[in-house]
């Protein structure tokens, strides 16, 4: 689950000052410190969920959402968070294909026991906000690649799933997307912030590292919406990889002690995949 944060974490300064190489200091500089963004605290919010086994998925988003307020929440998630704050009770989705759907699916790659699983609690997960088609298959996609990856599947078995299970076009390498892709998407005729336009980039740079850190280099150097390209890639390259235990030490200090607390939660009940280095 701390994949999900470190992609975040270490995307969330170059969000709106991208940078287009994957030489860049991974964790910050004085002047320029890291944060931890909205893509953190909602996958938090999806562990809760999962932790407790019930309830409406929606309330765990808006809940913790309010105990994190200004964190860089989409404009239609922040509406359906104010409606609840006021009216105390969840808001009807808004038909989002957004790729926050696929930024907080992390944990869900973990906790399924089966395929099935899998790609019924990614829906669920998705769903109470973004209920577009494509919100919900992008939600399923990260899970499903996290979820393959913890059963030792190769990285070409999972590119040729993925690309069969939901139409994702994973042909391109890292270095053919960067010069292409932006805020705009690919070539200027998209949108980085939608499931379609990032989350096939995000299983991309993750399938092409040779370790978490490269994932994550990979999908900040991207360009565009890089804190949650960073926290969709970080999630599947923990599985695929491993995270180096001193990279995770530096990394904590930066979460709130709450969402600390989640994060150990949910690793104990589930795992997480930590190397020695």
């Amino acid at each position: 689950m701390l994949g999900s944060f470190i992609g975040d974490i270490v995307g969330s300064i170059y969000e709106f000052n991208n940078i287009k190489k994957k030489d860049f200091p991974f964790f910050g500089r004085a002047d320029n410190p890291l944060f931890f963004t909205d893509d953190s605290v909602m996958t938090a919010a999806t562990a809760i969920w999962i932790l407790n086994g019930s309830g409406n998925i929606g309330e765990y988003y808006a809940e913790l959402a309010a105990a994190f307020p200004g964190r860089g929440y989409g404009g239609r998630f922040s509406q359906w968070i104010r409606h609840y704050r006021y009216k105390g009770e969840v808001a009807p989705p808004y038909n989002s294909m957004g790729n926050g759907s696929g930024m907080r699916v992390g944990p869900v790659g973990w906790a399924a026991d089966t395929r099935e699983e899998v790609l019924e609690l990614a829906e669920l997960s998705a769903k109470c906000t973004h209920n577009h088609p494509e919100g919900i298959v992008g939600a399923q996609a990260i899970a499903l690649a996290i979820w393959l990856a913890r059963q030792g599947v190769s990285q070409e078995d999972i590119r040729r799933d993925i690309e069969k299970t939901f139409g994702y076009d994973l042909s391109l390498h890292v270095d053919e997307i960067r010069p292409r892709y932006s805020w705009y998407g690919m070539d200027g005729e998209g949108n980085s912030e939608i499931c379609p336009d990032s989350v096939p980039q995000a299983i991309i740079c993750a399938l092409e590292a040779t370790d978490f850190e490269d994932a994550v280099r990979n999908a900040v150097s991207l360009g565009g919406d890089s804190d949650t390209i960073g926290c969709m890639a970080g999630a599947i390259a923990e599985a695929l990889y491993g995270i180096p235990r001193s990279m995770a030490e530096r990394i904590r200090p930066i979460i709130d002690t709450r969402l600390l607390e989640i994060i150990d939660q949910f690793e104990n009940a589930y795992g997480a995949n930590y190397i020695e280095d």
